[in-house]
């Protein structure tokens, strides 16, 4: 779908809630709703917006490790392993 059909005035979702609804859920694609001519709002899916957050959780979750990594606050793989068989073993 083009970005130009996925553009629509604030009078277009009240007259057709429940169409642009199932367009939502079909595509998967947000929609940009204007009002007065100017974007005002993006409306999506359920699951595409879920999917979203997810994707930002992991993203939140990388940036945070990269951070560590470039502050001196990781071990090697190595250490990390050894250090879970110690705790593994220690629960025995």
């Amino acid at each position: 779908m083009r970005l130009s059909d996925r553009i629509k005035p604030i009078s277009y979702l009240k007259a057709n809630a429940a169409q642009v609804l199932d367009t939502l859920r079909e595509t998967g694609e947000p929609m940009i709703i204007t009002q007065n001519g100017e974007a005002k709002a993006v409306i999506q899916d359920i699951r595409q917006y879920e999917e979203t957050e997810e994707t930002l959780a992991l993203l939140r979750i990388l940036a945070h490790g990269n951070k560590q990594a470039a502050e001196g606050k990781s071990v090697s793989a190595e250490e990390a392993f050894d250090s879970i068989w110690k705790r593994i073993n220690e629960m025995k």
